[in-house]
């Protein structure tokens, strides 16, 4: 019996390429190896966004529709809204009640989105009871499906102790082994800088959408920032200096164009505009198929809907096996 793996994303519209990079590629890897459970988190973006709704569901339908244009494979994982499994929230009940208040105050996940809101938000009313309240429920999504083991990168594998601690303290309060302490899967995958140098986000309008055209990617390429040393194309370049550009032949060039474009820009060679409209070529020739694959799934939104709805049944499933037995072990009716 293979291993089980859960993880999830909140519903934040059209994914960007670090999205791809960082977690969607390492997915499409794992499916084959794992059971895999993957979920799109609507409750968790309630958290914060909890007065601006009107586009969450077409945002979750946005999300699906990335992952399956990437090579998630409905037959191989299992895709699902979080909302439409019931489970996690009785679950999420039950977990609330043996967790100290004290774990959940130095919880990394909750301290990384008080900071964000903080941030972003002076209104200290943000910080509502549900937000409080998400180290929990995060671990209700992973517990559901009594996963073994959390795709994350290496700045995440603090974010799940609080689970392991809590399936270790359920296990210990009711003298059971029944849920297991799931561990992290560590990824190696790629990371991806916004156009302007900073972490890349929707929110901070410095990314590149995995359903962006080709026109609007070769555009968006063209605002990135380079080597701000140079000034003309004949001036020597400073590859390791270029704050975007090179970093993402880096990531998208194969060892050949990596080292003509370093001796090139070294040299004065070439200029850095010309450097951009080659790059975004590159890029859109990476994620051709991609895009074409979504295409479809935009066109065909009945087969969207299909998916969903065939993954939430299978979701429930595993998820109703397991809330039976917490509920027999905690003693309920």
């Amino acid at each position: 019996m293979r291993e089980i793996i859960m993880s999830a994303m909140r519903p934040t519209g059209k994914l960007h390429l670090g999205h791809y990079l960082g977690v969607i590629q390492n997915w499409v890897k794992l499916q084959d190896k794992y059971e895999c459970y993957f979920g799109v988190a609507d409750w968790h973006a309630l958290t914060t966004k909890y007065d601006n709704t009107e586009n969450l569901r077409q945002d979750c339908r946005e999300v699906i529709m990335d992952w399956l244009a990437s090579g998630i494979d409905p037959d191989k994982s299992v895709l699902y809204i979080q909302s439409l499994i019931p489970e996690i929230a009785e679950l999420n009940i039950y977990l609330g009640m043996i967790t100290p208040e004290s774990w959940v105050e130095k919880d990394p996940t909750l301290k990384d989105m008080v900071k964000i809101l903080r941030e972003k938000e002076s209104n200290a009313q943000q910080l509502n009871y549900g937000l409080l309240g998400y180290p929990v429920l995060m671990s209700a999504d992973i517990m559901i499906f009594n996963a073994d083991a959390i795709p994350v990168g290496i700045d995440q594998v603090a974010h799940i102790e609080i689970t392991r601690d809590i399936a270790k303290r359920f296990n210990n309060l009711y003298k059971t082994d029944f849920f297991k302490e799931a561990k992290p899967l560590l990824n190696n995958c790629s990371l991806i800088c916004g156009l302007d140098g900073n972490k890349m986000g929707k929110s901070f309008n410095n990314d590149i959408k995995i359903s962006d055209t080709e026109e609007i990617t070769a555009k968006k390429i063209m605002t990135a920032i380079t080597d701000r040393s140079r000034i003309k194309k004949t001036d020597l370049g400073h590859p390791d200096e270029c704050e975007v550009a090179f970093k993402y032949w880096q990531i998208f060039g194969d060892e050949h164009d990596i080292s003509v474009v370093r001796n090139e820009c070294e040299q004065g060679l070439r200029g850095c505009a010309d450097c951009k409209r080659q790059l975004g070529c590159i890029i859109n020739e990476k994620f051709k198929s991609i895009r074409e694959r979504r295409k479809y799934y935009e066109e065909n939104p009945e087969i969207v809907d299909e998916i969903i709805k065939s993954g939430t049944a299978k979701a429930r499933i595993k998820a109703q096996q397991v809330l039976s037995k917490v509920r027999d072990l905690i003693g309920m009716y």
